[in-house]
C-alpha cells in the first residue's frame, strides 16, 4: 500500500476495544497512517457508524475518497451480539452507570423472555436513550445528561430483523440481534425490561457485522506498534 493508495480510497475494518470513543479509534488509524505513509494534513477519514465507548466490536473506518461510501455503508443493516442482565435498570440504559430500582424476577421463566423478546422482531417504534449521542438544539444529549439537564427524547420508527441465538442463565440474557439502522440495542434492553415487567440494561454489545462486512475480517492491531490493518 502507498500513499497514493490511500488518498484514492480505501476502507479498514476495526475491531474496537472496550472504553474507546470511535472518535479515539480513528484519531488513532490516522496518527498511524500519517506517520506511517508521510499523508497530508488534509488527509480524510471517517468511521461508518458509531459504536458505543462501552461497545466492542467491528468499525468500519474509510479513507481518501472512500469517505463518500460512508453514508452507503451507515444505511446497510447491523448485527450485534448482545446480553442484558433483568432485575435491575441503570439510568443509562448500559454499565455506564450504577444499578438501581432492583425487582424480584423469580417468576420470570424461559418461556416469557422468548414470548416478550419474539415480541420487538419488526418494525416498532423506539425512544433512543438520554445517555446518547443523539443532537438537541445542537448540542449532545449525553452533554446534557450529564450536566443533570432534563432531556426529551423523541421516539423513532426502526426495524428489529431478526432476535436469535438467545442464552438463558438468570439474571443474564444473551442472543444476537439484527437491526436496522439507527436502532439503539440499549433502548431494546430496556423495552425488554419493561415488557417483563422487572427492568434491564445492557450489560456486554458487541456489534458483528454490518451490511455484507464481519467482525472476522476486523483487526485490534491499530492499537500496536507495528502498522497492520486490516482490509476487505
Amino acid at each position: 500500500m502507498t500513499a497514493e493508495d490511500l488518498q484514492s480510497g480505501q476502507i479498514f475494518l476495526l475491531d474496537k476495544p472496550l472504553d474507546w470513543t470511535s472518535f479515539q479509534a480513528v484519531n488513532k488509524m490516522k496518527y498511524k497512517l500519517k506517520r506511517e505513509f508521510n499523508l497530508p494534513k488534509k488527509f480524510k477519514i471517517g468511521h461508518a457508524g458509531t459504536l458505543d465507548p462501552r461497545a466492542t466490536g467491528l468499525l468500519i473506518v474509510c479513507c481518501g475518497k472512500f469517505t463518500k461510501k460512508i453514508p452507503e455503508i451507515q444505511d446497510a443493516p447491523k448485527e450485534y451480539w448482545t446480553e442484558i442482565k433483568i432485575g435491575v435498570q441503570t439510568e443509562s440504559y448500559d454499565t455506564e452507570k450504577p444499578e438501581i430500582l432492583h425487582q424480584d424476577f423469580s417468576h420470570i421463566t424461559e418461556e416469557k423472555i422468548h414470548n416478550a423478546l419474539e415480541k420487538f422482531v419488526g418494525e416498532i417504534d423506539q425512544t433512543p436513550p438520554v445517555f446518547s449521542a443523539i443532537k438537541i438544539e445542537g448540542k449532545r444529549a449525553y452533554d446534557l445528561a450529564r450536566a443533570g439537564e432534563e432531556v426529551e427524547m423523541k421516539s423513532r420508527k426502526t426495524t428489529i430483523f431478526y432476535i436469535n441465538d438467545f442464552k438463558i442463565d438468570l439474571p443474564l440474557i444473551s442472543f444476537t440481534v439484527g437491526c436496522s439502522k439507527g436502532t439503539y440495542i440499549r433502548s431494546l434492553a430496556h423495552d425488554i425490561g419493561q415488557e417483563l415487567g422487572v427492568g434491564a440494561y445492557l450489560t456486554q454489545l458487541r456489534r458483528t457485522k454490518i451490511g455484507e462486512y464481519t467482525i472476522e475480517e476486523a483487526t485490534a492491531d491499530f492499537l500496536e506498534n507495528d502498522f497492520r490493518f486490516n482490509q476487505p
